[in-house]
């Protein structure tokens, strides 16, 4: 297994790689580094791009951050140690247009105690039903997968469904993706399929842009994208471990929150289904499709 540090600096590799692909669609406008330090040990660097032409709001941050759990989190890994060690890669896409989906993803590996484990995800939330679109998303993810196994992207797509779940309004957040955490056996190899997983993210989101982000949209798919909007920050204040393990451990508040849109809505008893692809996109964020099937 590699040591930790060649982890973190693959991280840090793989933010310049996401930040030079997105650049590509904002010629006026670029990312901004804002450093960042824990006050218990280590620190982070968050990439911002704000109030781009096809980018509203764009974080791509990573961190090495180390020191001691709360015992709320000691509590949780079932542990009696409280050293940690954590690095990973976290980003947040808000596209402009609603033609665009926001996506989401990280990539993370964590020591405590004996114990070793990579950790991540990716996950889509559009608003105008593509299914080519979303297609593309999952087969892009599902590739490196399959590394690990041949039923590994169904067991990590299950647990994105799983995760990325509004109970209290019995929706999904998005068109899923994948999930997966504890990942602590043959660690060498799943290192590759970390890296292979990263770098599909470019070749699983950029497309998508470069087809959809000139279309012109009308008034409603802006709103339906700022109600969507409303959704997801509910999820990442009520439900999001990453959020909770940030706050929880001392992290940078305004990287954490960087998740959150820019501009969105929440109305009251807010219809979500006035047009077919509404009715199309409410019925796979109730109930959950294999994209890559149909």
């Amino acid at each position: 297994m590699r040591k930790k540090e060649s982890i973190a600096s693959w991280f840090r590799e793989l933010q310049s790689k996401i930040i030079e692909a997105l650049e590509v669609f904002e010629p006026k406008i670029r990312f901004e580094s804002h450093p960042w330090k824990r006050p218990g040990g280590g620190g982070g660097d968050s990439r911002i791009l704000a109030e781009g032409e096809v980018f509203e709001k764009a974080g791509v941050n990573v961190s090495e951050v180390e020191g001691e759990l709360p015992p709320s989190l000691m509590a949780k890994l079932e542990t009696t140690s409280s050293n940690f060690y954590a690095t990973g890669l976290s980003l947040v896409i808000h596209p402009r247009s609603p033609q665009v989906p926001t996506v989401h993803a990280n990539w993370r590996y964590f020591e405590q105690s004996d114990r070793r484990w990579f950790g991540g995800g990716a996950d889509l939330t559009p608003f105008v039903f593509r299914p080519e679109d979303f297609r593309h998303f999952h087969e892009s993810l599902r590739r490196p997968c399959d590394r690990l196994g041949p039923k590994v992207y169904d067991e990590f797509k299950q647990k994105c469904d799983e995760y990325f779940y509004l109970p209290h309004r019995k929706e999904h957040r998005g068109i899923g993706g994948i999930f997966f955490d504890y990942l602590s056996e043959n660690l060498d190899q799943v290192f590759e399929f970390i890296k292979e997983s990263g770098m599909s993210l470019i070749d699983a989101y950029i497309p998508i842009v470069q087809k959809r982000h000139s279309l012109s949209f009308s008034e409603r798919e802006k709103d339906f994208q700022w109600l969507r909007r409303g959704r997801y920050v509910e999820f990442n204040l009520i439900y999001d471990r990453g959020t909770k393990f940030g706050l929880e451990t001392q992290g940078n508040t305004e990287s954490i929150l960087m998740s959150l849109p820019p501009k969105l809505s929440f109305e009251f008893q807010p219809e979500l289904e006035k047009t077919e692809s509404e009715k199309e996109l409410m019925k796979a964020f109730r109930n959950p499709k294999n994209w890559l099937a149909s």
